[in-house]
């Protein structure tokens, strides 16, 4: 994220609760605006201070973890990097339910505060199916300290308050705590990828993917032609099968039982290419296999960057739209761009589109925006699929949103930050 840089003159790095408490009750009687900050990986600038704004990083947060490895509830700091997370609890024999491609380097805190889904979506859901509860400060004269659900996974004795904060982007209160459900590590992964000629037979092999693989699919994942091109000519990777397609599909099953997973991945593969639904495929006969096939996936987002500015976005459709949308693209600029690439997670409808030239041109910016959000909300699409709002898509929110809905967020805002102090000039109104 390099589209905007702040002044801000001023880190704090609390340690404990009472110290963000204390912090949070000081600003809001002098009135000084404050910037909650995790990993600071976003792209869409909801961590970067505006102006003058105190930056409340909260890498230091990282005292208290619990994990209950019987019932599979983990209880811990915000603090914490998501890898690290991930590997405590491997441990117990558990995994992070939610994997995204930035876990070596983004906080738990700030997944939640945009509610990220990954590559995992379409088997465990997002952050909202699996927190529980949190731990929250608020911006107000007190910097009261709430704890909003629980670590139980049925608990229905007052309103879910703590989902409000889920997705909120630091704009509600600092989330300092996190209850949350882990799951079962797989002891069997299966990783293929396939090619396609067609963006209609991509949605046939997801459907027939959905009946055949069902209980063990864990991820379904697209990459365009563009982005195969890509991912060889900048990071040297090549495409493991015999034909480059018009488009791929990564798919990975996790189960218990080899025998019982490996055969009905067999059975998908055996079907999707006797029918002709895929032009090639290949299964990884190992973990190594496995991870050079992810290896391409991972890169798409990073190796794109080598062509010089980039312009990400990060879009939810209904999937017949999917593709269309980079093909809109596509006749937007009208061959100005150095490329254009798609990729993401098909299996629950978010498509990242990426358009890279040699170097930050305004004309470009002009003819993708607002063109590619309204295209986007003229199809019931979402503009923020889990990267968010932040400040780079707060206007074309503002004016594309019901303008009562608007109103609602800007009336809860004002309930939990009376002074409008906590991340300014960011996705909700004050």
């Amino acid at each position: 994220m390099h589209w905007y840089k702040g002044n801000s003159s001023c880190v704090l790095l609390p340690e404990n609760t009472q110290q963000i408490s204390s912090i949070l009750s000081h600003c809001y009687k002098r009135k000084l605006a404050v910037v909650p900050q995790s990993g600071n990986t976003g792209l869409v600038g909801g961590s970067i201070p505006m102006h003058d704004e105190i930056i409340l990083s909260m890498k230091k947060f990282t005292k208290n973890f619990e994990l209950d490895s019987t019932s599979g509830i983990l209880e811990c700091d915000s603090g914490f990097v998501l890898e690290e997370v991930d590997n405590r609890i491997a441990k117990e024999g558990y995994m992070v339910p939610v994997d995204l491609g930035a876990k070596g380097s983004c906080l738990l805190g700030g997944v939640v505060a945009t509610n990220a889904g990954g590559i995992r979506l379409i088997r465990y859901g997002s952050m909202h199916a699996n927190v529980t509860g949190l731990e929250v400060v608020l911006p107000n004269e007190q910097g009261q300290i709430l704890r909003l659900g629980s670590p139980l996974r049925k608990d229905n004795a007052d309103l879910h308050l703590h989902k409000l904060f889920i997705g909120s982007e630091g704009q509600l209160g600092v989330i300092t705590k996190v209850f949350m459900q882990v799951v079962p590590r797989p002891l069997s992964v299966h990783s293929a990828l396939i090619g396609v000629n067609s963006f209609e037979k991509c949605q046939q092999i997801l459907k027939i993917g959905k009946q055949m693989l069902n209980e063990i699919i864990s991820s379904f994942e697209f990459i365009d032609g563009e982005s195969m091109k890509m991912v060889k000519e900048n990071a040297g990777l090549d495409c493991p099968l015999s034909i480059l397609s018009n488009f791929f599909l990564l798919i990975e099953t996790s189960g218990s039982n080899e025998e019982h997973d490996s055969s009905k991945m067999d059975k998908f593969l055996t079907k999707i290419l006797e029918s002709g639904l895929a032009e090639d495929g290949v299964l990884a006969k190992n973990a190594s296999e496995a991870d050079q096939l992810w290896k391409i996936r991972e890169s798409c987002p990073l190796a794109i960057r080598k062509d010089g500015y980039v312009f990400k976005h990060d879009f939810s459709l209904p999937l017949k739209y999917f593709y269309e949308l980079p093909e809109a693209v596509r006749k937007q600029l009208n061959g100005k761009a150095k490329r254009i690439i798609s990729f993401g997670h098909i299996g629950d409808g978010n498509v990242h589109i990426n358009v890279s030239i040699p170097e930050y041109d305004q004309k470009i910016y002009d003819l993708l925006y607002p063109f590619v959000y309204e295209w986007v909300y003229s199809k019931g699409g979402s503009i923020s699929a889990e990267h968010g709002i932040g400040h780079v898509k707060r206007t074309f929110h503002h004016n594309l949103v019901n303008p009562k809905i608007r109103e609602i967020s800007s009336s809860i805002k004002k309930l939990f930050d009376p002074k409008g102090i906590l991340s300014p000039y960011k996705m909700i109104d004050f």
